[in-house]
């Protein structure tokens, strides 16, 4: 097969991947952000309630 075959193909591929792709909306695209953003949020207190604990843990019982 020579290249421009190749490229062709491929370019028609790729196509046809596209049509496959589905855009969220507006709404959607901000739902999820603000799912991200608030796991984030639940993530880092949790963590750094953690932190906390094990920070007065060390300080009251080793230190």
């Amino acid at each position: 097969m020579s290249i421009i075959n190749k490229l062709t193909n491929y370019l028609k591929e790729v196509r046809v991947e596209l049509k496959k792709v589905n855009i969220p909306t507006k709404k959607e695209t901000i739902k999820y952000t603000l799912i991200v953003i608030g796991l984030s949020l639940v993530v880092a207190l949790f963590l750094g309630g953690l932190d906390f604990l094990f920070t007065f843990l060390i300080s009251k019982f080793l230190l």
